[in-house]
Parts: structure tokens; C-alpha cells; sequence
């Protein structure tokens, strides 16, 4: 286990003894500003956890104060074995765990070894970043902010930058538009995305057969 330092550092603990085949890391969701406070209470039980922050200027009435603020903003990562998930659920300040077809959805250990580099790389470079959703080929998204705001579509990926495809099924038309990431979100409930094939439309083609 890694004990979070106030600089957003870690240093190893005690943790459960359970074998490395059954631990895995999973993303719990928390209530809004208590990613810090579930971190500290799952170091308190022996729980592994994963909380990047990183230093960030905020100006008060009277002057500006650098907090630590979350790299995955309302996000813990705990590693544990699945059948000790609902010890975790039970931590004040945990809303849920990150499921899929009501399965908690394991992280490769390996993608968390990453974000452990990319956070270290951040806060030595002093580089600033903003999350924006993870949106991948094929996605349905909402546009929340821009002209298009409100607008939903299909994402597609053209000459290397995300476009989004918006158009009637019933016609078979679509247009292609190109939007940031930033102001997309994906759209979790199951709908039909246009009858047609994406490849299609990343050959050029603007409409569906």
C-alpha cells in the first residue's frame, strides 16, 4: 500500500495479506471533494489505495492559496480482492464502485503504474492539465458546450483528430462536424447509433446505406 503525503507522494504500508491473484485495482466513485478524506480512511483500514493530486493555484479574497487538488477529480482507485469490495463500499464519502453490467470493472495494474508516471511526470514538469472524457471510435456523445451544445452524434476518427457524425437513421444522412473532446461527454444509456457502418464514414463518405 502507498500512504498519501501531503505533497501528493507515497510511501508504502501495511496492507492486507492477500495474494497478488486475487488483488486487483478498481475505481471507486465518490462524493464530490471527498477523494482525499476516503484515501485517508482507507489507509486507516489497511486498504490500498490510489489517489493522485497534484499542486494548484487558487485565488482567495485575500490571497492566492496552492491546494492539492485531484488528477481524477470525484475518483479513488482501491486495490483489494473483489470479494472485499463491500468492506470498501462501506467507507463514508464512497458512492460506488466503477461496474459494467452490474460487474465491478478491474483496472490493469499496469494502466495505474501509468497514471503513477504521468502524475510524478505533471508535478516535476509543472505542467498544467485539464481531464476532459475519454471518448473512443464508435462512442455516442453529447455536445455540452459550443455551437453544437445539446447536438448528439457518433464519433469517428478522421486524419488523426476526433470528428463526430450527426444525422437521421430514418434518411440516411449524416454530416461531420469537428468538436474537442472537452466539449463532448459520452452517452451512458443504451441507445441505436445510426444504422450504418463507421468505417464508412471514415472513408469520406457522409452518408449511410
Amino acid at each position: 500500500m502507498y500512504e498519501l503525503a501531503s505533497d501528493g507522494s507515497s510511501t508504502p504500508v501495511p496492507t492486507l495479506r492477500l495474494s497478488s491473484a486475487e488483488q486487483q485495482w478498481f475505481a471507486c466513485y465518490t462524493r464530490a471533494r471527498h477523494e482525499k478524506q476516503v484515501a485517508a480512511r482507507l489507509q486507516l483500514h489497511r486498504i490500498e489505495s490510489f489517489c493522485p493530486v497534484l499542486p494548484r493555484q487558487r485565488q482567495w479574497h485575500d490571497r492566492v492559496k496552492v491546494i492539492e487538488w485531484p488528477l481524477f477529480p470525484s475518483y479513488v482507485f482501491v486495490r483489494c480482492a473483489k470479494s472485499t469490495l463491500s468492506r470498501v463500499l462501506g467507507t463514508p464519502g464512497i458512492v460506488t464502485v466503477v461496474s459494467s453490467n452490474g460487474a465491478p470493472v478491474p483496472i490493469d495494474a499496469e494502466e495505474i503504474e501509468n497514471v503513477r508516471r504521468f502524475a510524478a511526470a505533471l508535478r516535476a514538469s509543472g505542467e498544467r492539465v485539464e481531464p476532459v472524457p475519454l471518448v473512443e471510435r464508435g462512442t455516442r456523445v453529447r455536445i455540452i458546450s459550443g455551437p453544437f451544445v445539446g447536438v448528439e452524434g457518433l464519433v469517428i476518427e478522421h486524419r488523426g483528430r476526433n470528428r463526430v457524425l450527426v444525422g437521421l437513421e430514418a434518411i440516411a444522412q449524416s454530416w461531420e462536424i469537428e468538436v474537442p473532446a472537452a466539449c463532448m461527454e459520452p452517452i451512458r444509456e443504451s441507445r441505436p447509433v445510426f444504422g450504418g457502418s463507421v468505417r464508412r464514414a471514415e472513408r469520406g463518405r457522409r452518408s449511410y446505406v
